[in-house]
């Protein structure tokens, strides 16, 4: 998967607030589907579907624990979306400062104009 695709399958999967409140309960340790289906009000099938959905943007990982099969945060594709969005923030900060740098200009001719 290219580095668009995987970021494409990051925010779908996070598109979703089940899939969300999901993540916010892996990053406390990991849980077995049982423990993340009960604050749910669906079946185990469609809380399967989003941890699929989950697995495939690489956001969880699934181990083996003899009969549990316990669900992991991985924080790689967190992380790319993060560097994604800081790209925009700077971009949008340098055009903040080169703003305030013309306004404080504009500032300091009034000024000079308005002396007597």
């Amino acid at each position: 998967m290219d580095d668009t695709s995987r970021l494409n399958a990051t925010f779908l999967a996070l598109a979703d607030p089940t899939r969300r409140a999901i993540l916010t309960r892996l990053a406390s340790g990991e849980a077995a589907v049982n423990e993340l289906a009960a604050p749910f009000e669906m079946s185990q099938p469609a809380i399967s579907k989003h941890l699929k959905v989950l697995e495939r943007a690489g956001l969880i990982s699934r181990g083996r624990d003899a009969q549990r099969r316990p669900c992991r945060l991985e924080t790689a594709p967190l992380h790319d979306i993060t560097a994604w969005v800081t790209r925009f923030q700077e971009q949008w900060e340098a055009r903040y400062q080169a703003l305030d740098a013309v306004l404080e200009d504009l500032k300091k001719k009034k000024k000079r104009k308005e002396r007597p």
